[in-house]
């Protein structure tokens, strides 16, 4: 691993002492993507067993190669779709999905069985292993939010044929489907809205670059930079260290149980801002091109997270600068 992601992980071991998961099994799904590779270095690290799947659709098997040695870890590709896993965990961490709108945008009928048929299994698994789990939605079923800071209560204005619902109706549902398991069967469930999150080993290419790692690639390589609009929309950026405590803390405390709860940055920025930022960090000869705003793309994203520093003790510490000059330097490296 890089020296930038080996100095994080030992600052996430530093932050998640308190969680004594020594010899616990974790099953993260999508565990060969951004978010789930670094919950499984962190979980090996803490000397966990770790089970990761992932069908590698979007997830990348090198964020994971360097762990494949290690006897408490063990991937299979597989896709949650299909056949059920023979895996008894004690915790597990479901992040399968197709998080990049360019993605889902082009594949939106595996984005809906990936997120629906997906879940609906992996909460079979989680109510006959009696395993503790939690569920990633996501800020996207808010829609186009009219209340500022959005908070959990907010029920959403999405348009449900829309082309984003492919992803965000889907989220929804799965969101419905939790909840049944957990009135149902007493599932020990939680679920977890994320805002926008950015980091080493976010994907800035092709159809799985979204905006602030598609920046970060167009300017080290002195392209034009592509902004959807006049750039004046706004996102929530959170860097992934914060996040990953963020949702350890959502797994493992068990006020969580039940609990539907924002992770995110509640600092709002406007996108031309994030882009002038990524061309001043990396001194590059990039210009901004614009292009027409696509359809039911969100003007606004600012989290309220009032419930996660109640519940959990949450506050984003890392700030935009700071872990953007990391994300761009890892970048280089590669």
């Amino acid at each position: 691993m890089s020296d930038i992601i080996n100095s994080d992980i030992a600052t996430l071991l530093s932050d998640n002492k308190k969680f004594r998961i020594s010899d616990k099994q974790f099953l993260i799904t999508g565990g060969a993507g951004f978010l789930g590779s670094w919950l499984c270095d962190l979980l090996i690290a803490k000397n966990a067993r770790v089970y990761c799947i992932d069908n590698l659709s979007s997830g990348r098997a090198e964020n994971i190669k360097h762990l494949l040695k290690n006897k408490s870890f063990v991937f299979k590709k597989h896709d949650i779709t299909k056949n059920t896993l023979n895996v008894k965990p004690d915790y597990i961490f479901h992040l399968a999905s197709r998080p990049s709108p360019d993605d889902y945008l082009n594949n939106a009928i595996q984005t809906i069985d990936v997120n629906t048929e997906g879940t609906r299994k992996i909460l079979e698994l989680t109510r006959k292993t009696d395993a503790k789990l939690l569920f990633t939605s996501t800020s996207e079923v808010y829609g186009e939010a009219t209340v500022f800071p959005t908070p959990e209560s907010y029920y959403g204005n999405v348009n449900p044929s829309g082309p984003r619902s492919c992803y965000d109706e889907s989220k929804r549902l799965c969101e419905s489907l939790c909840m049944a398991y957990n009135r149902t069967y007493g599932l020990d469930l939680r679920i977890v809205r994320l805002f926008n999150t950015y980091g080493p080993r976010l994907r800035g290419d092709g159809n799985y670059g979204r905006a602030l790692s598609r920046f970060i690639w167009q300017s080290i390589n002195n392209q034009r930079i592509t902004i959807w609009g006049n750039g004046k929309q706004t996102r929530s950026f959170c860097y992934i260290t914060d996040m990953i405590n963020g949702l350890m803390a959502s797994l493992l405390v068990k006020r969580t149980k039940g609990e539907t709860i924002n992770l995110g940055n509640p600092k709002e920025t406007r996108i031309i801002d994030l882009a002038n930022m990524v061309i001043k960090l990396t001194d590059s000869k990039s210009e901004v091109k614009y292009l027409p705003m696509p359809d039911n793309d969100p003007r606004r994203r600012l989290p309220k997270i009032t419930k996660a520093r109640q519940i959990i003790g949450f506050t984003p510490r890392v700030k935009l600068n700071q872990g953007l000059s990391k994300t761009i330097e890892w970048q280089i490296d590669r």
